[in-house]
């Protein structure tokens, strides 16, 4: 899930140049660009509050990326800031399971409320190979 490659596979439901440049070692910043529409790279500067291998990583949102550039107030920032992405593995029965839990204000929920179950699935496709 975390593995470069693989990430920026199953993230590309997001954004199809999503991909992170970074640490996932709890503290370190972490940086998850991918291009807009119009080719200028986008995306969000975080940090990783806690990553537990194989049980728990949580991720904060600090700020965003815009023309290439760390953005860290303003009113894009405030719908970010501070909202956190939290992944919990479990295991049931041989399997793993993913439980994702993420801070979104609500004008996003659709978004996400519709891609999320894509990515997962597509995150399973890929663990499943």
């Amino acid at each position: 899930m975390l593995d470069i490659k693989k990430y920026s596979e199953w993230t590309s439901v997001f954004n199809p140049m999503s991909h992170f440049k970074g640490s996932w070692n709890k503290g370190s910043k972490i940086l998850f660009p991918g291009t807009d529409k119009n080719g200028s790279m986008v995306g969000m500067v975080s940090r990783i509050r806690e990553n537990i291998p194989n049980r728990f990583v949580s991720i904060e949102h600090l700020g965003i990326i815009e023309d290439c550039k760390e953005i860290y107030c303003g009113p894009k920032v405030d719908l970010w800031a501070g909202a956190l992405e939290n992944y919990s593995f479990s295991e049931d029965n041989g399997k793993t399971l993913v439980r994702v839990d993420q801070d979104v204000k609500k004008e996003y929920r659709p978004y996400f409320e519709r891609t999320w179950p894509e990515a997962l699935i597509k995150l399973k496709e890929i663990c499943e190979k």
